[in-house]
């Protein structure tokens, strides 16, 4: 279906430098940085996994989300090490749509994830002593499936845009890896209604997530600020300031790359590197460094690593 249409059956990515010894240096950055994104996510789903005292719907979330950033930065990240290394930095069409499809499910379900952790937060400060009532178990997996769900859905939606272009242009990609942005400047299609379908697409889901990340955190903040207790207060921005964090590193590049056109310049790059491998692996840290309970957990199962070995 797609080869009937299009005369081109590769794209060749302009990846992040054509220098020999700068890309060497870029190599060995992002397989450290990859490898601190792998460590650091499996070590927070196993923690979670393994210590009971973290099997409340906030860890949950969390671990949900250090899976999704599993496979988010795998999506990207192996093929631009791949390319680093290559003379010849190439993807075939079929390649690049998977990459495109991937990118959106991985990036949408976060998205929605991060919303929903964000009303986890609220119903934790504003209805604390209903909390365990209101986010039971079956809550908590009926968000998750459903956070999956729409992002597939949308990501379906994204990709009929793509394979309904016709490319019989240039094949260089000016970027590092196959986003939608990227390919409108090479088809020969009218592409005009296909630019507005995303612009919408990101609107939508960009602020269906976001307005209510907001939204809770109006009412987190009301709360808190009503809060008599210095220590009650500031419990609670301890708890929420790891999830603004993530939010404002994810949302602020993602919006960024998807809603400014594309010109092919350094900041596409940096946007991109900075939502697909940066915040991936900044994650966890950010929610193991700020958070007392994981570690604490840290600690107990160091305790007990001995006597899994003994």
């Amino acid at each position: 279906m797609w080869r009937n249409h299009s005369t081109i059956t590769e794209f060749i990515l302009i990846g992040l430098s054509d220098n020999p010894q700068i890309e060497a240096l870029l190599f060995v950055l992002f397989l450290g940085i990859y490898m601190l994104t792998m460590m650091g996510n499996l070590t927070m789903l196993l923690l979670i996994r393994i210590d009971s005292h973290l099997h409340t719907p906030m860890y949950f979330f969390l671990s949900n989300l250090s899976f999704l950033d599993l496979c988010f930065s795998s999506v990207t990240v192996p093929k631009l090490l791949e390319d680093l290394l290559s003379e010849k930095k190439t993807i075939s069409v079929e390649g690049c749509l998977t990459q495109v499809f991937f990118v959106f499910i991985t990036a949408g379900t976060e998205a929605f994830l991060l919303s929903m952790m964000a009303y986890d937060r609220y119903v934790a400060i504003y209805y604390p002593l209903l909390y365990g009532q209101m986010m039971s178990n079956q809550l908590c997996v009926k968000l998750v499936l459903l956070s999956w769900g729409l992002a597939s859905l949308n990501s379906v939606v994204i990709l009929l845009l793509a394979i309904n272009l016709d490319f019989c242009k240039s094949q260089t990609i000016q970027h590092y890896t196959c986003e939608l942005p990227s390919l409108f400047p090479l088809s020969c299609s009218n592409i005009s209604i296909n630019v507005d379908i995303l612009i919408c697409s990101t609107l939508l889901h960009g602020l269906g997530t976001f307005l209510p990340i907001v939204f809770s955190y109006a009412r987190i903040l009301s709360t808190v600020l009503s809060m008599s207790s210095t220590t009650g207060r500031n419990k609670a921005f301890n708890t929420c300031s790891s999830h603004l964090i993530a939010v404002i590193l994810f949302f602020g590049s993602g919006l960024v790359r998807y809603l400014m056109p594309t010109s092919g310049s350094s900041s596409d790059l940096l946007s991109s590197l900075q939502y697909s491998a940066v915040t991936p692996m900044l994650n966890p840290l950010i929610y193991s460094l700020k958070n007392q309970e994981m570690k604490a957990a840290v600690k107990r199962t160091l305790v007990k690593c001995p006597c899994y070995f003994g």
